[in-house]
């Protein structure tokens, strides 16, 4: 996967919040085989502890996406975001602007407003975003080279809530970087999204507080292998009829 010139080793995206334990997070990404990790300012910014964090995630040898998690305004996101820039030294930003508290739906009018202006200032933006197929244009028109719809509310696990608007999204869009992020609960999610043609998942939660997160993440990693190997392959077509695999010729009565 390629996104913003960078070439990127795995399609899975993995979050750093909610591991039980740093050797977990950490025996949990190295399962993953994951190539990008999400982390927030607000981790970092809790002294003595927050430096740790982030040494541990310098550590494990991924690419670092900083998010703005909690941003309810475009002010504040942006403000985020150039805290975060200086704190982890990358222009890449996952933009998140959250307009309903209890969906944690985007405001994608904020979330427009902010990455016109932070694509202005040279960030690499990653949007949280809706699979409506105007904001999509209107967050490529602002500058954004890869859109972040998502699956379900955020730490829902319900998976694909709307197949057919994403899958209308990844046929409007055939040559942007299209990655799934939020709501994915199980593997089987995540191999759907790859099957659809999507070019990486991000998740966090559904690893993160599985009963056995390292496990969960190596599940994970294998399902988006799966998943993109199926597209690649081209599956069959479904259909509303049977059609037998072993011809009748030579069977030995014919009715």
């Amino acid at each position: 996967m390629e996104v913003y010139g960078v070439a990127l080793n795995s399609r899975l995206m993995l979050g750093t919040a909610q591991y039980p334990s740093p050797a977990v997070l950490q025996a949990a990404f190295e399962a993953s085989g994951a190539a990008v990790a999400t982390v927030s300012l607000r981790r970092e910014s809790t002294g003595g502890e927050g430096q740790a964090f982030w040494s541990m995630i310098q550590a494990l040898g991924v690419r670092v996406l900083p998010n703005t998690a909690g941003c309810q305004s475009a002010k504040e996101a942006i403000t985020t975001a150039l805290m975060a820039r200086e704190v982890f030294d990358t222009d890449w930003i996952k933009l998140e602007v959250i307009g309903h508290n209890d969906t944690l739906q985007p405001d994608v009018f904020g979330l427009v407003e902010a990455a016109a202006e932070l694509s202005a200032q040279g960030f690499k933006v990653f949007p949280y975003c809706t699979e409506d197929l105007i904001v999509g244009e209107k967050l490529l028109a602002a500058g954004c080279e890869v859109l972040m719809p998502w699956g379900a509310p955020i730490g829902s696990g319900r998976g694909l809530n709307n197949v057919h608007g994403l899958t209308r999204m990844r046929h409007e869009f055939a040559s942007i970087p299209l990655v799934v992020d939020a709501g994915i609960g199980v593997p089987s999610h995540a191999a759907q999204a790859m099957e659809l043609g999507f070019d990486a998942v991000l998740l966090n939660t559904a690893v993160a507080r599985a009963g056995d997160p390292v496990a969960m993440a190596q599940a994970f990693g294998a399902s988006v292998t799966a998943g993109r190997m199926a597209f690649e392959a081209v599956p069959i077509e479904a259909a509303d009829t049977g059609s037998a695999s072993t011809p009748v010729l030579g069977k030995a009565f014919l009715s």
